[in-house]
């Protein structure tokens, strides 16, 4: 084997084993996407089954297909997905007011003129500071009157496994970073998702559990999943019939899983709006059914 053949095996082995951390975003290299030893980055696929794992998918669906919230183009008229702008020490830093004020981060945000704002109702803006390596997030970002105004808003380090406080909200119910669970395209250009994916489901508990902080819900059966909740995809799905964008989704959701996050359509997958995506390839995970998966008991993964 050449020097250089010899290379390209460490380097896609590297890819393929689990990550120090997530993938650092290709705009911001010196910036990691939370430790290592966060929960958003630490494998599942050894963890353990909950006892009432058939009962929790049977509430969100197991006859229901996954659905990519995400992919190329427009959708009436949005990019599909959330967007996310990188910014930079120089980016202004506005003002915003908020409807849950006592609950969000008053800080000067970095609004980039011409801020990419989630389509739909939720109108999310995330902003990874590439300088700070802080992230910011707002959910139902608007201009009033001249101003921006927010019903939330939320930062983080990147560099530390530091939580909103308890019972707190951010741009996410669930108290969550988005970002962090967001699908990208660079990942799967670069061949491996190492993180676990955001989801929603239609009909949540009135709890939650680590590593989300705020509930969404009055429902209090313990048979709905509460904030928080992480499944994976069982290790026996045979992933190698999908067209390899889905492919390399699936094979994370086997070793990562995925968070539930917010009340939405259940099953729907968050990622970021590409060009490169190719919606035909993210919609064979239609076939992917709620009964594929199981609830993973994640206390071991609090740092």
């Amino acid at each position: 084997m050449s020097r250089a053949a010899a290379v390209l095996v460490v380097i896609g082995l590297a890819c393929l084993g689990g990550a120090a951390q997530a993938l650092r975003v290709p705009s911001a290299p010196r910036c990691p996407v939370f430790p290592a030893s966060n929960p958003w980055n630490k494998r599942v696929d050894s963890l353990p089954v909950t006892q009432n794992s058939a009962t929790i998918i049977g509430s969100i669906g197991a006859g229901t297909g996954l659905h990519a919230d995400f992919g190329s183009g427009l959708w009436e008229g949005s990019p599909i997905g959330i967007p996310f702008d990188v910014v930079w020490r120089s980016t202004p830093r506005a003002r915003v007011t908020f409807e849950y004020d006592d609950e969000s981060d008053h800080v000067g945000y970095p609004i980039p003129k011409g801020v990419h704002v989630e389509g739909g109702s939720d109108h999310h803006a995330l902003l990874l500071d590439k300088s700070a390596c802080r992230l910011y997030e707002l959910g139902g970002l608007e201009r009033r009157q001249g101003r921006w105004h927010a019903w939330a808003g939320a930062t983080w380090s990147l560099r530390s496994n530091r939580v909103r406080p308890a019972g707190w909200t951010s741009a996410d119910a669930a108290g969550l970073p988005i970002f962090p669970g967001l699908a990208r395209y660079d990942e799967v250009r670069r061949g491996v998702i190492d993180h676990a994916l955001r989801f929603t489901v239609q009909r949540t508990r009135r709890a939650y559990v680590y590593p989300a902080r705020h509930y969404a819900s009055d429902l209090t059966s313990p048979n709905l999943p509460p904030m928080g909740l992480r499944v994976r995809l069982k290790a026996s799905f045979d992933v190698r019939s999908f067209p390899r964008q889905a492919r390399i989704v699936l094979v994370a959701l086997k070793r990562y899983g995925m968070i539930v996050a917010d009340n939405g359509s259940d099953w729907y997958i968050t990622g970021a709006p590409n060009r490169g995506w190719s919606n035909d390839q993210l919609h064979t995970l239609a076939r992917v059914k709620g009964s594929d998966f199981e609830v993973v008991e994640t206390r071991s993964l609090r740092p």
